[in-house]
């Protein structure tokens, strides 16, 4: 059974970095694309940045573009998102996502697993 478990959230002041975590298991990721979503409340979950886990390549929310940084590490089964230059409009619940699809997907419905989300608040 596939399982994503976020981690790395937090407080941090705007200008601040983070850098969250997304340990997979069940199996390998080897081809899956792996996304990463924000979650402001009352509204739906955002696409902020994939990964191709074969290759390497990647794809990024314009808003995020030049501030965040998708990465993976093979050997831990952990896709990571470098986040700098934080602003108090990326507050939000984060959430990993996985799915064995092809293409880029930027919708939360077009994955097939999903993580429980960690907070990232950032204070003005």
């Amino acid at each position: 059974q596939v399982q994503l478990v976020e981690s790395g959230g937090g407080l941090v002041q705007a200008g601040g970095s983070l850098r969250l975590s997304c340990a997979g298991s069940g199996r390998s990721f080897t081809s899956w694309l792996m996304g990463w979503f924000r979650q402001y409340p009352g509204k739906e979950r955002e696409f902020v940045a994939a990964i191709r886990w074969s290759g390497g390549s990647t794809n990024y929310a314009d808003s995020v573009q030049g501030r965040f940084t998708i990465s993976r590490d093979n050997v831990k089964n952990t896709v990571y998102l470098q986040m700098n230059s934080l602003k108090p409009e990326d507050t939000a619940v984060y959430y990993c996502a996985a799915t064995w699809r092809g293409g880029w997907r930027s919708k939360w419905s077009e994955y097939d697993y999903g993580g429980q989300g960690t907070q990232v608040t950032v204070s003005s």
